[in-house]
């Protein structure tokens, strides 16, 4: 059986599956084609059903819950890792009238952008950019206001960047749940053994990944938008953690509020 399975170039993604894109755990038969890509592009293809698995944006998968199904494993889940907004000037740390400010976002799926509508309703001047452009977009000036995600969020202030809110920080203290980034999904027509096996296969990648980092660096730093070492192992410390080997008990009900939260927004 061969499978298509999109991830995104970010070093939590390549640290979670890089034993299995290496072949260094067995994958118990199954072949996988494998697509990087940008999460934005991500969702997108997993909206029009191109592949069998991906990665997704929780936002986005609450969308295409009919065809997709969210594995146990593998999923960007947590507390203190939500995304940022940011900007240049300081005039935006000093007023709360956002409404006429533009704003750059990683794409209009993506939960980072939901975080920004569940905080700030009144934002409603965005452009969509890659996540890796958003820094420069803020700093020549092309956007007031930027979300960051990924590795810009250890990197912005070194460039004299400014943070205006901490949008997991609000999601946190409103809804006193973890913040759920991103899952990897697989389409309901491939059944509950198989999503149950690529689950565990990537539970079991996620552990190599930490018994074998030396052997897993160059994969992670080949993707990498950042090649610093301490940046990515920021990255990983802050992305990877018990609720991507299993989301349990908490990262299901955060799932659940998310949900909940997304309905009572569109109805808004």
């Amino acid at each position: 059986m061969k499978l298509s399975f999109g991830f995104s170039p970010c070093p939590n993604d390549t640290f979670m599956l890089g034993a299995i894109v290496n072949g260094w755990i067995d994958t118990e038969g199954i072949e996988f084609e494998w697509v990087i890509a940008d999460i934005a592009e991500l969702n997108a293809r997993s909206r029009n059903h191109e592949l069998a698995i991906s990665k997704m944006s929780f936002y986005n998968y609450a969308t295409i819950r009919d065809t997709y199904h969210h594995l146990d494993a593998g999923a960007a889940l947590g507390r203190g890792c939500g995304p940022l907004l940011i900007a240049k000037n300081k005039k935006w740390l000093e007023t709360m009238d956002l409404q006429e400010a533009i704003t750059a976002i990683p794409g209009d799926r993506t939960t980072a952008n939901l975080l920004l509508q569940y905080a700030h309703p009144e934002i409603n001047n965005k452009k969509e950019y890659l996540f890796s452009e958003i820094e420069q977009a803020v700093i020549s000036g092309e956007v007031d206001l930027g979300v960051i995600i990924h590795e810009n969020r250890f990197t912005y202030a070194t460039k004299g960047l400014l943070k205006i809110k901490d949008l997991g920080e609000y999601w946190e203290t409103h809804t006193k749940a973890a913040i759920p980034l991103g899952c990897i999904a697989i389409q309901h027509k491939y059944g509950p053994k198989l999503k149950n096996t690529v689950s565990h296969m990537i539970k079991k990648s996620i552990e190599y990944g930490y018994t074998h980092p030396d052997q897993l660096s160059p994969f992670i730093k080949e993707h990498s938008q950042e090649i610093d070492d301490h940046v990515i192992q920021q990255h990983i410390d802050l992305y990877v953690n018990k609720y991507s080997l299993s989301l349990g008990q908490e990262g299901t009900h955060s799932i659940e509020v998310l949900l909940r939260e997304i309905a009572t927004l569109q109805k808004n």
